[in-house]
């Protein structure tokens, strides 16, 4: 079970994930010391190992920067739920082997702090604080088979050998 933590707002984007004052580093738990600090000042101190975040249109817009994921990864967020994503934000996730979820009406559906359970494998998110679930298309096999190899390099690297 995760709790989710909602944004209700549409354009989410890098610089607020991780403030570009921080990315003089790559290291993960660095990263994740200052993910989302400037959209919520409370976010590492709320968050736990598979909680979500619940956002609207776009998130993960503006600058191309692995960062953003690095950050939202290293604080153990299971995975963000967006209505869209920007699509270099998306494929860095991907590449990065972390899951993402878009979902019209996740925003609409889930508050924050609920409880919610996620089935993947058929796309299904239930929202046991509210009693309702929530369909999304799961990702496809490729992306799938990339997320479960840590990543495009580690990807790459098992299918060379």
């Amino acid at each position: 079970m995760s709790k989710a933590h909602v944004y209700k707002r549409d354009h989410i984007n890098t610089d607020e994930i991780i403030p570009a004052r921080y990315l003089n580093t790559d290291d993960e738990m660095e990263l994740a010391s200052h993910c989302m600090e400037d959209l919520d000042g409370d976010f590492v101190k709320k968050v736990r190992p598979g909680d979500v975040i619940v956002a609207g249109e776009d998130f993960g817009c503006g600058s191309s920067r692995e960062h953003a994921v690095w950050a939202i990864r290293g604080v153990k967020v299971g995975t963000v739920i967006a209505k869209t994503f920007a699509r270099i934000f998306y494929r860095n996730a991907i590449n990065c082997g972390f899951y993402l979820i878009e979902s019209e009406d996740a925003l609409d559906k889930i508050s924050d702090g609920d409880e919610v359970e996620i089935d993947y494998n058929n796309g299904v998110i239930k929202n046991k604080t509210a009693g309702t679930d929530i369909e999304f298309s799961p990702l496809p096999d490729f992306a799938l088979e990339i997320i479960n190899d840590g990543g495009l390099l580690n990807h790459i690297t098992k299918k060379a050998n």
